[in-house]
């Protein structure tokens, strides 16, 4: 191999390196300041988790939740009991079967939330604007690949 050509193996591979080093900083930065957020509204990291998921995916069945946030059953049973109380949630019964129960997000609280995380969303609009259009674009793919190389990594070790 020409020494131009392991230069440039070493350079993608140090360049992998601190991609993979500055998304474990950012994790932990995140994980920080759900801490924070969740300290401020009295409500533990795994049920900010839960009001996320549901916040972006809509009204959903404990089971379905469960299964999008990770959790046993069992678990989430005492996080919606936590939310409900909280005024975070409310359970719907469906009408045509009492047993069948949805999950949904209760819309005048979800300000509070998003008031607290407002300042992380402005740093990253102002982030976001020293990038081209096609700079975002391949950011939004590596950042959406990047989530489903955690998916995958996530379902292979719920197989062990």
């Amino acid at each position: 191999m020409e020494q131009t050509e392991q230069g440039d193996v070493r350079h993608r591979r140090r360049t992998g390196n601190e991609i993979k080093a500055a998304l474990r900083d950012l994790r932990i930065q995140l994980a920080l300041l759900n801490h924070q957020i969740g300290g401020k509204l009295a409500l533990k990291d795994v049920d900010l988790d839960c009001l996320d998921v549901l916040a972006r995916s809509g009204p959903l069945t404990p089971s379905a939740l469960a299964r999008q946030a990770g959790l046993h059953p069992a678990t989430l049973t005492g996080i919606l009991d936590r939310l409900e109380r909280g005024g975070w949630i409310a359970r719907d019964r469906a009408r045509a079967d009492r047993r069948s129960v949805t999950i949904r997000v209760l819309p005048d609280r979800s300000t509070e939330v998003f008031r607290l995380y407002q300042p992380m969303i402005g740093a990253m609009d102002d982030v976001l604007e020293d990038y081209s259009d096609a700079e975002l674009t391949v950011i939004a793919d590596f950042l959406r690949r990047s989530t489903e190389a955690g998916q995958q990594a996530n379902g292979e070790l719920g197989q062990e």
